[in-house]
């Protein structure tokens, strides 16, 4: 089983600079490298290879001497991804690949092999590095695959370390309808349980938007290139930061709370994309994150064992009565409360949801019947 495990890097003044340098070669060599294989295929009609470019590569280091100072797996590593771009644009259709440009708020560069952890010693050694600091607050046991020097827009540096331990996936654990959890998200409250719970979204961009302002009003009326108008930009990335990890670690306590209390979790299928679309929404929609916390729902539950089940986006969750499945057609969004019409039961519209979503999982799979 693959996981990555993320530490802070403390690297010194020279190291900075070495960082730099990989971080600067390896977004050469991928635009050298997207460059020739758009130029091959127009001249030729043809595809050149990953081997046909690690060959020219040894040329263009004799050409680029600055190319020499960097670890050269990590610019092998270069082709590769240019490789696997290409191949997810014919094959998946993703998107053609787009040249990396130094303004990217994150940079990175990877490190295939040849590198070792001491966590003794809070050591990382990195090949034309030498030994990093790091701030190695848990121990793994694996063996190590490819690790990924990153800086932040705020100028510190991380690696993550792809590990195999070697273990299989567990196998995935029975459940019942007493063991189900339906989830209904939304925007003012970010989930809301079949059970009747309801997790308030903290809403940590528009809590900091006003003060996010007055530093965007700060940053134009300075001089372009000035030091002052620097220190502003660092102070407005600084708190861009702090939202995405408030954020981050709001969800990660969430996702791992509800993995550990249920054996499935069941979820309705969003279209967030055309969601967002709606500008009176879009930035609500946002700073909810909806896709980030699915995602670490996914991958929490494969790590446990626990299941999640997804429904169709059209089928109806909030309009139907979870008590005798009448279906009310009136029903808008600002009525948050509402009587059923033929059963009297009373319905908070999202938890009604949230039982709704839980039934149709349950239905998809023959737990139980209508």
């Amino acid at each position: 089983m693959l996981k990555a495990y993320k530490f802070r890097l403390k690297p010194t003044a020279d190291q900075k600079i070495l960082i730099e340098k990989h971080i600067g070669g390896c977004r050469y060599v991928f635009n050298w490298a997207l460059a020739q294989k758009i130029k091959t295929y127009e001249e030729t009609a043809k595809s050149i290879s990953q081997f046909d470019l690690n060959r020219q590569l040894t040329q263009l280091k004799k050409e680029q001497l600055f190319l020499k100072e960097v670890n050269a797996q990590s610019l092998q590593g270069m082709t590769k991804q240019v490789e696997s771009a290409f191949t997810k644009f014919f094959r998946e259709k993703k998107g053609f690949p787009n040249f990396k440009s130094k303004k990217n708020p994150l940079q990175a560069f990877q490190i295939p092999q040849s590198y070792s952890v001491d966590f003794d010693n809070n050591i990382i050694k990195l090949p034309k590095l030498g030994n990093v600091k790091a701030v190695l607050h848990r121990r793994f046991e694996g063996n190590l695959k490819t690790a990924t020097v990153s800086r932040t827009p705020t100028g510190k540096y991380f690696i993550s370390l792809l590990v195999d331990d070697e273990k299989s996936l567990p196998k995935k654990q029975e459940f019942t309808t007493e063991t189900t959890i339906g989830i209904d998200i939304g925007i003012k409250d970010f989930v809301v349980l079949s059970n009747g719970e309801k997790i308030e979204n903290p809403k940590y961009l528009k809590t900091s938007l006003k003060k996010m302002k007055a530093l965007q009003r700060q940053v134009s009326r300075k001089v372009k290139g000035s030091n002052n108008r620097r220190k502003v930009i660092k102070k407005l990335t600084k708190l861009h930061e702090k939202i995405t990890n408030q954020r981050n670690d709001f969800q990660n306590k969430l996702s791992f709370r509800l993995i550990c209390e249920n054996q499935a979790i069941a979820l309705e299928t969003l279209n967030v994309d055309g969601m967002i679309k709606n500008h009176h929404l879009a930035q609500s929609i946002s700073d909810a994150s909806w896709s980030s916390f699915v995602t670490k729902l996914q991958y929490k539950a494969e790590w446990s064992g626990k299941t999640i089940l997804r429904i169709g986006r059209f089928q109806p969750s909030s309009k139907l009565c979870n008590n005798c499945g009448y279906y009310n057609r009136d029903l808008t969004l600002k009525v948050r409360e509402w009587f059923c019409p033929e059963c009297n039961t009373f319905h908070d519209r999202d938890v009604n949801a949230a039982i709704n979503i839980k039934k149709f999982a349950l239905i998809d799979q023959n737990l139980i019947t209508i």
